[in-house]
């Protein structure tokens, strides 16, 4: 009750950036983990880029749809060779290409949203790309400095969701309702928040037993930030496209509205 009514300490950047609670071999691996993560980040923009590009000159070729299936099934493969490559010390540089292969043809995938998406409003591309940084950043540290048992609450509570995800998208298939679609991509953003905590605090949890694979570690988190940046895109662009017919609508209104004065203008001067 105290910490709730009482004197509260100011947050401090200190604070948050202490991160002495963890052992320096953790702290070790997790460096090494969030700099793949950010050189995996850097290749998929990469990627995206590359395909967005190919997408303004080609636009609708049948080539374009048969390149992002390949790409689909690229990035598979690679990261089953990361899973099928276990880690020797020798082996990384190796493994790490796998890493990028694998970011470059899912930001390659990513390309045909981010085309769409620029056609409605670019502006949301980078909306989306700050919330999804400021959301991983966020349950991140709140993973970090949570306490070890949160990791089975976590769990449980993810199973639960995607099972209710699954069935809802079954569900869907025959309904065709789009509320359960809408339901959907908001529950599947709640599923991918609470898988940064769960990864990031399977990832401590690893570490601590003996297990120093941050590539395979760091594959884990890149498609959580993935995960957030597809949701929350699907989310503002639906925002913005609604938003853009409403104002078509209200515009049309008007016009009929006014179409309507003139003609009473019209029988008025007729009358008169």
């Amino acid at each position: 009750m105290d910490s709730l009514f009482g004197n509260r300490r100011p947050i401090s950047l200190k604070a948050m950036s202490d991160f002495s609670s963890l052992e320096p071999p953790v702290r070790k691996h997790l460096k090494n983990v969030y700099t793949c993560l950010t050189l995996s980040i850097l290749t998929a923009a990469a990627g995206s880029f590359f395909s967005l590009t190919l997408f303004q000159a080609f636009q609708h070729a049948w080539y374009l749809r048969l390149s992002l299936f390949l790409a689909s099934i690229a990035s598979l493969g690679f990261v089953l060779a990361i899973a099928f490559t276990k880690d020797n010390g020798k082996n990384r540089m190796t493994r790490l290409g796998y890493l990028l292969g694998a970011a470059s043809c899912t930001g390659y995938v990513l390309g045909e949203a981010l085309y769409y998406t620029i056609q409605l409003n670019p502006s949301i591309i980078f909306t989306a790309l700050t919330g999804t940084s400021l959301i991983f950043l966020s349950f991140t540290l709140s993973s970090l400095f949570a306490e070890r048992r949160t990791f089975l609450y976590v769990s449980s509570l993810l199973m639960s969701l995607v099972t209710l995800s699954l069935m809802t998208v079954i569900t869907n298939l025959f309904m065709r309702s789009y509320f359960l679609y809408q339901a959907q991509i908001y529950l599947g953003l709640v599923i991918m928040c609470l898988f940064v905590i769960y990864d990031t605090q399977l990832i401590v949890d690893r570490c601590r037993n003996g297990e120093k694979d941050y590539i395979s570690h760091s594959v884990m988190l890149f498609f959580d930030f993935v995960g957030i940046f597809r949701r929350l895109l699907q989310i503002l662009s639906h925002m913005v496209s609604v938003s853009f017919l409403a104002e078509r609508i209200s515009s049309r209104r008007i016009m009929i509205l006014e179409l309507f004065l003139k003609l009473d203008r019209v029988e008025l001067s007729l009358h008169a």
